[in-house]
């Protein structure tokens, strides 16, 4: 990410790298030897501990995800799983809450998160990293990108929340197309389907992510992070419920500073 001001910062927390310009945080996950795969411990806590701390921070008003690299994510380690290491290891109920304390917190870490998040997909997304692009709210994929629900062509299924994610991004019709065969779903097709929003170059991927990144920063940090809870709402309440939190929320919005000013703005160029 190019520096354009003195709050420019980069800073490593093991396998996440973690960039803040202004506004916006790029988070890049830098295990490139081995297409950054997300199930180790070390991967969850970094995800967990700076989901936390962007949630509190309220001068972080947006946070793009990619993969350091040609992979965007590799999802498990499918080596460990072959050796019965890591979270693989162990008895069944050994195995569960290797899942359940383990890669699990991070769709959970992300979805208590109010902070607006970007996926810029640079190259493959696959398994639990197809999941981890459909757990951001907003995706932008590069031509080289494709995406894998893969996990039945290993004999298994998505230990990582996917089923609950991936029907919600692209419909259960298409989600039990990707999850029962496990075929690759290139670009283009990505974007038909409603996936991402956008596909463009490899050279231009981070650029176009920074960019609607900017766009979304540029509003009052409470209204974006009480849209995106209220979206998040939505999928699970009935429209009474949605509209109760609704009035609520604009009670709230409404006796805000940001909310005054912007009225005021609009009201002077109005009378230009």
């Amino acid at each position: 990410m190019t520096s354009t001001g003195p709050e420019a910062t980069t800073t490593h927390d093991g396998p996440l790298r973690v960039e803040r310009d202004g506004h916006v945080e790029t988070w890049t996950i830098d295990l490139p030897e081995t297409r950054n795969p997300i199930s180790g411990p070390d991967v969850v806590a970094a995800f967990v501990e700076h989901t936390a701390r962007v949630d509190r921070d309220g001068d972080v008003r947006a946070v793009i995800l990619t993969g350091a690299g040609s992979a965007f994510s590799a999802g498990g380690n499918v080596h460990e799983m072959a050796e019965r290491r890591g979270m693989f290891s162990g008895a069944p109920y050994e195995q569960r809450n290797g899942y359940r304390h383990g890669i699990q917190q991070i769709p959970l870490a992300l979805r208590r998160c109010e902070v607006p998040f970007i996926a810029a997909v640079n190259g493959p997304a696959v398994g639990a990293g197809c999941d981890l692009a459909m757990m951001c709210d907003l995706r932008i994929a590069s031509t080289k990108a494709f995406f894998a629900e893969s996990f039945v062509q290993l004999g298994i299924i998505p230990g990582d929340g996917g089923a609950w994610f991936l029907t919600r991004a692209i419909g259960p019709a298409r989600a039990a197309e990707m999850a029962l065969t496990g075929d690759r779903v290139d670009a283009a097709t990505a974007l038909e389907w409603g996936m991402v929003s956008r596909v463009v170059e490899p050279e231009d991927l981070l650029g176009a992510a920074r960019d609607l990144a900017e766009r979304v920063a540029k509003n009052p940090p409470h209204a974006t992070r009480m849209a995106k809870k209220l979206l998040q709402e939505s999928q699970q309440r009935d429209l009474e419920g949605v509209l109760e939190l609704s009035a609520a929320m604009q009670a709230i919005s409404h006796h805000t500073q940001d909310h005054t000013d912007a009225v005021q703005a609009f009201v002077e160029r109005t009378r230009r």
